[in-house]
């Protein structure tokens, strides 16, 4: 084998892994002719049935590149059968080659070995020659003929590797180069952070977004780019998604290169590689303009929420318009919970006190899809009534169709109720001041007819006298209403036994004869403005002066609950647990209040026909309406005496006036 070994110089020749392959196979092959000093090499390629010439060295015709054959007519049929090399040097005698293969091919001597591929037959390597060997092959020969084998099969096993990893790695450079080519043309920011944090590819969207060149940033941590507020966001989301586990729609503040923060809403996942994560790979959409939408939508939703009037929305779409949204301000003007509320229309407000003018106004406006504004009369959840102005206003989506109704309400009974009392005062003052002065023209038609001076002038002077007084009377019950309309109202907690009891004391020094009597029967306070005071004042002082000679006159105070009184007990949807209350009452032996004087009262309003003798009991009205209570007069019949009823908010030792206050509500009962 000369001086150095042929078994030496196939390892040299396949350790040269510059070379190509084939070259490799064919050096080899001629180290083995060599080695084995026989004339023909050859590496097949076997095929199902099919047994083909890859390589060779020699002249034979049939063992020439590309030569193929039926395998049955093969001398490495029965190659391929072994786990071994075979080696044949009497071909012709040799049960191991068939009668086709040497007739075919016509070698006399024959050994050759199995090639694997990935555990998988290849081929074979093969030496031959056309005359019949004296000796048999030795050991070392076959030897070395399987040692080619297997070095043969290693060599294509690393090209079809090395085939494979070349393959693969331009499908993903194909890969890469198509996702660059789509991410550049995104609007949002593609990106990937390898291993060690650091961005390693940032799509042309970067400088849209953040104002860098994707350049600035590839190379660099991504927590570089973070506003102080997110890194540790950002950094657990990273590991998150480091252990496999896709991250999505976290928001993460980033610094612009203008020093802006920007939102970006990142969704990532795991890159993968060999079987391993090797790295992060996302999408960064800028929301920012979103979130501060959100912001301004949260601020306007709480402006609404927290708005001091009552704003709704309701449905336009669905069956009998119902709420959809009520804010705080609706449920402190109604005394009923959001979820009461939603899901019903807005008639359930209105009562028997409800004018149907403003409803049909109401109702066309909202059959119209137009605008509308109108003012009635509606109902708490208490039952108490007030004066609502009510504001409907459409809108519409994209496409102009009318998909809710915004509503605004607010309570204005105060101007309700002050305008009512101008009113009042304005009929009142007409129609006492025109009677008054027909009084005084009558006397002085007396005095200029009688020019004997015939006529009494002392019962002209007092029929004077008692005019004026009853002008001036009138004049300052009408400033004090008018005085208590434009102060503000300061609800205080009063013990109504004091109360009684001081108005009792003052009105027993005026009337010496008469009888006040007082019987508290309730620990609760009464929830009213001092004003209270001057209410009761009048109606003892009026029971007291049209009482007789010994009038009596009791004075009484308990606690009931249930509904206001205000109410009539007509809306069967209130609660019978509508609060507590106390009554005051004032009650004479007298010859009562006229008929006229109570209807006039619990209508809240005259008429041209019917009009109160005087404003006394549209004083206490007014201040027991004022506190959300209510006043009652009971005339019964043709019996002596009347009582009058002030109901007021109760008040309890451990509730505070601010939760026990009531506002005020309309001038009727």
């Amino acid at each position: 084998m000369g001086d150095r070994s042929h078994r030496e110089k196939l390892y040299e020749t396949f350790a040269e892994r510059e070379r190509d392959v084939d070259d490799r196979v064919t050096r080899g092959l001629e180290v083995g002719t060599a080695a084995l000093d026989l004339p023909f090499g050859f590496l097949t390629r076997i095929d199902g049935d099919t047994q083909r010439i890859v390589q060779s060295t020699g002249d034979h015709e049939l063992l020439q590149p590309g030569e193929s054959c039926p395998l049955d007519e093969a001398y490495c049929r029965r190659t391929v059968e072994r786990e071994d090399s075979l080696a044949v040097q009497h071909a012709a005698e040799s049960a191991a080659v068939s009668d086709a293969a040497f007739e075919t091919f016509g070698l006399g001597t024959y050994v050759g070995a199995t090639v694997l591929v990935d555990e998988e037959v290849y081929g074979t390597v093969c030496f031959a020659d056309g005359e019949e060997r004296a000796e048999p092959f030795a050991e070392t020969e076959t030897m070395f003929v399987e040692l080619l084998a297997r070095l043969v099969g290693q060599a294509l096993e690393r090209r079809d590797r090395e085939r494979e990893r070349r393959e693969r790695n331009a499908r993903l450079e194909r890969e890469k180069r198509r996702f660059e080519g789509i991410a550049d043309a995104s609007f949002d920011v593609i990106f990937r952070v390898g291993l060690d944090g650091e961005f390693t590819y940032v799509s042309a969207a970067v400088e849209r977004v953040l104002g860098y060149a994707p350049g600035e940033l590839v190379g660099a941590p991504f927590a570089r780019f973070l506003a102080a507020s997110s890194v540790d966001d950002a950094t657990s989301a990273y590991t998150s998604v480091l252990d496999g586990e896709p991250v999505e729609g976290r928001e993460l503040d980033f610094v612009a290169a203008d020093s802006e923060v920007v939102v970006l809403e990142v969704n990532a996942r795991p890159v993968t590689g060999d079987g391993a994560v090797a790295g992060v790979q996302g999408v960064g959409r800028d929301v920012t303009a979103r979130k501060e939408r959100e912001r301004e939508l949260r601020l306007k939703t709480r402006a609404m929420d927290e708005a001091s009037i009552g704003i709704s929305i309701a449905d336009a779409g669905r069956p009998n318009t119902p709420l959809v949204y009520a804010n705080e301000g609706f449920e402190r003007l109604t005394g009923y919970d959001a979820g009461e509320l939603v899901g019903r229309n807005c008639r359930f407000l209105q009562g028997p006190a409800t004018d149907d003018e403003p409803v049909a106004r109401l109702r066309e406006g909202v059959a119209a899809a137009e605008p509308v504004s109108t003012e009635l009369v509606n109902y708490r959840a208490d039952g108490t009534p007030f004066w609502n102005q009510v504001r409907v206003s459409p809108v519409t989506d994209d496409d102009g169709d009318v998909t809710r109704f915004l509503g605004f309400q607010a309570d204005v009974t105060e101007r309700k109720r002050t305008e009512q009392l101008v009113r009042l005062l304005n009929r009142v003052l007409r129609h006492n001041l025109r009677n008054e002065m027909n009084v005084v023209l009558g006397v002085g038609s007396h005095l200029q007819e009688d020019d004997d001076r015939r006529v009494d002038t002392t019962d002209l002077g007092e029929r004077l006298t008692g005019t004026a007084d009853r002008i001036v009377g009138l004049s300052e019950r009408a400033r004090e209403l008018e005085r208590y309309a434009r102060t503000e109202r300061e609800p205080e907690r009063l013990d109504p036994g004091a109360l009684l009891s001081d108005v009792a004391t003052r009105y027993r020094e005026q009337f010496p004869a008469a009888t006040v009597d007082v019987a508290v029967e309730t620990d609760d306070g009464v929830c009213a403005g001092g004003e209270l005071d001057r209410a009761l004042a009048e109606l003892v002082e009026n029971a007291l002066k049209h009482g007789g000679d010994e009038p009596q006159v009791e004075l009484g105070a308990r606690t009931v609950s249930g509904p206001s009184a205000a109410d009539g007990g007509t809306r069967p949807e209130i609660a019978a647990d509508g609060g507590a209350w106390v009554e005051l009452t004032v009650a004479d032996d007298g010859p009562g209040i006229p008929g006229t004087e109570a209807a006039v009262i619990e209508r809240g309003e005259e008429t041209q026909l019917e009009h109160g003798s005087g404003l006394g009991l549209w004083l206490v009205n007014w201040v027991v309406t004022r506190y959300g209570g209510s006043c009652q007069v009971d005339t019964p019949g043709d019996a002596d005496g009347s009582r009058v009823t002030l109901r007021l908010p109760a008040i309890g030792p451990d509730t505070s006036v601010a939760d026990a206050a009531r506002p005020p509500t309309v001038l009727f009962q």
